[in-house]
């Protein structure tokens, strides 16, 4: 079969590899859509949290087909992997991209996304991921099923906004709130439809795309603010008596967002970073705690949402064909990781191996 493999930073290659063989509890599935992730584009990139540097060894190993966010068919399992995920040859499936011991400290308390010996699909060999025209769906996998009418790059959006949603959850949003979304990319957007579900006062987007800030306003959002041509503080203390937002949600990836993001919080309010970032980020934390005894959250992956955010796309209710604005065959993966790159040009990027 074809299929990408990353042999390091910037060295992703096309090549025939042999299709993989389901071991016992295992499925093979037959990849349908898979979306490039900003976390893709990164490790492409070199990123040290993927590759290590001076104080942290390499997270992301080689020899490994990419892959976190996809959909597809399965075309074989046995007994004991259909019993325990409830499916059948035939059914649409996903799978969450982690893929969590069930016995560590983490998983025993629940807290299966923050497993400690975990694997996630497409940065280890142990499981290798869905830029391909097949992958295995190990033992260990968590597997929901997804209705197979409608187009399969929506269906592999539900892992960025099982990641949106619980992000959204984190924040503890309450009647009255007023709450900043930072990014309108794919994550942002599904922050934003989230954010407007738990029944604030005003969802606020902000980005510096018009077209995406257009998007942020189909998917729910209030006020959407150009950061390049509005002042966005003049707008928040306007909605909130010049107090400032209850609650800012980080979700663009770049490090000015985060100090954006303490200015415009009121005293007592809440900051929920998610982005995964290139490189490190310093801020003035005494705004944090002497100035406004702000709630700092962090949020990972998308743990208990995927129900939840597979119904959202089911239902019809986010603009999806606008959401996911390009999709290509596996040959053109390059191309791919290059719309990524260029947000402007891009929203949710996808690769159809079939």
């Amino acid at each position: 079969m074809q299929a990408v493999v990353c042999h390091g930073p910037q060295d992703y290659r096309l090549e025939e590899v042999p299709v993989p063989t389901p071991g016992p509890g295992e499925a093979l599935v037959r990849v349908q859509a898979v979306g490039i992730c900003a976390s893709d584009l990164k490790c492409y990139h070199g990123a040290a949290k993927f590759w290590g540097d001076d104080d942290r060894p390499a997270w992301a190993e080689t020899e490994v087909v990419p892959g976190h966010e996809f959909v597809g068919e399965v075309v074989a399992l046995d007994e004991e992997a259909a019993a325990r995920w409830g499916v059948a040859v035939g059914d649409r499936v996903v799978a969450e991209q982690i893929v969590p011991c069930g016995e560590c400290r983490y998983c025993r308390r629940g807290q299966y996304h923050m497993c400690a010996p975990h694997d996630i699909f497409g940065f280890k060999r142990a499981t290798p991921g869905a830029m391909a025209e097949y992958m295995v769906f190990p033992a260990g996998a968590r597997v929901h099923t997804v209705d197979p009418s409608i187009p399969a790059q929506h269906a592999a959006f539900a892992e960025p906004l099982a990641c949106s949603l619980h992000a959204v959850e984190r924040a503890g949003i309450q009647f009255g709130d007023v709450v900043v979304v930072a990014g309108c990319g794919p994550i942002g957007l599904g922050m934003v439809a989230g954010a407007k579900a738990k029944g604030p006062a005003v969802v606020v987007a902000l980005d510096a795309v018009p077209a995406k800030l257009e998007l942020a306003r189909r998917c729910g959002a209030d006020v959407v603010v150009d950061i390049t041509t509005e002042d966005v503080g003049e707008v928040v203390r306007g909605l909130t008596e010049g107090y400032g937002a209850d609650v800012y949600i980080e979700g663009t990836g770049h490090p000015s967002a985060v100090g954006q993001g303490l200015a415009l919080l009121r005293k007592c309010g809440t900051f929920v970073e998610y982005s995964v970032f290139k490189e490190p980020v310093s801020v003035d934390w005494s705004v944090i705690s002497d100035d406004k005894e702000l709630d700092v959250l962090g949020a990972h992956l998308g743990p208990y949402t995927w129900p939840a955010a597979i119904a959202m796309i089911e239902s019809g209710v986010l603009p999806m064909d606008d959401i996911c604005s390009h999709q290509l065959p596996i040959s053109r993966f390059q191309e791919g990781l290059d719309l990524v790159a260029d947000s402007s040009r891009s929203v949710k990027v996808s690769l159809l191996p079939g």
